[in-house]
């Protein structure tokens, strides 16, 4: 699946307030989701030593997956693509990329 396809699909299944011009309600469960994905991992840390065993990494897929839908909620509400943000993002990373890997040459005396 491409995240254009999972974006048409999880679009099906959004029944929130006020559909397509809330912002605000998949903000929040996209902050919701994601405490709740740090939060398992603060608990692999505390309980289990930092080993993740099939149990965590099966509830840490089905965070992400909320995670996901909540993005891809908030990219509809802004009249966005998944694929579009994605894009844009790989892109910022490069140049960020690339200014700090030039910096570090020029520090190195490269």
């Amino acid at each position: 699946m491409n995240f254009e396809e999972y974006q048409t699909k999880a679009k099906q299944t959004a029944l929130y307030p006020n559909r397509l011009s809330n912002l605000e309600y998949p903000t929040l469960g996209l902050a919701g989701e994601a405490g709740e994905v740090a939060n398992i991992v603060k608990k692999i840390q505390r309980d289990f030593g930092g080993k993740i065993t099939d149990e965590i990494r099966a509830k840490l897929k089905d965070e992400l997956g909320d995670v996901l839908w909540y993005i891809s909620a908030c990219a509809d509400e802004l009249g966005l693509t998944l694929t579009e943000i994605a894009e844009f993002n790989v892109e910022k990373l490069a140049k960020r990329h690339n200014r700090n890997n030039g910096k570090r040459k020029i520090e190195n005396g490269k």
